[in-house]
């Protein structure tokens, strides 16, 4: 059994409606489990990867938040920003991190330290998506 899965953001289909076995959005609280024939709550995907099934292949997504439906096996999510694991490109994903992990570090006040949190936060999940490693705390920005 399948479900149709479609991924959108303001701007663009990212996904348009493909047939899918199963879909894994990580949300605030958890992750959650689309299948077919299966009415999870609606959820609000978080900063993260969700994990996509196709023909027994998993497929990764970066998402940057949003809302997803799940409906009579459809299931649409419609997001911030999305980026396919494929159109990540490793060094520049790479050196925004170490620029948003420094610019965390020197936050200061409660909207410029959430601010500077998020895009480490979304730095990370572009890096979790092409499965390259974290930088350590040593690694520096080069210009």
């Amino acid at each position: 059994m399948t479900l149709n899965l479609r991924v959108m953001t303001p701007n663009q289909v990212v996904r348009n409606p493909e047939e899918v076995q199963e879909v894994i959005l990580s949300t605030s609280s958890g992750q959650i489990g689309a299948l077919s024939n299966h009415a999870p709550p609606p959820a609000a995907p978080d900063i993260g990867i969700p994990k996509i099934r196709i023909d027994g292949q998993w497929s990764i997504l970066a998402l940057m938040g949003g809302f997803a439906v799940v409906d009579d096996n459809r299931t649409t999510l419609l997001v911030n920003k999305a980026d396919k694991a494929v159109d990540i490109d490793p060094q520049q994903a790479r050196e925004v991190y170490l620029r948003a992990r420094d610019e965390a570090a020197r936050a200061r006040g409660g909207k410029k330290t959430i601010e500077a949190n998020s895009a480490l936060r979304r730095a990370k999940a572009r890096l979790d998506a092409i499965a390259a490693p974290v930088p350590d705390k040593t690694t520096r920005v080069t210009q």
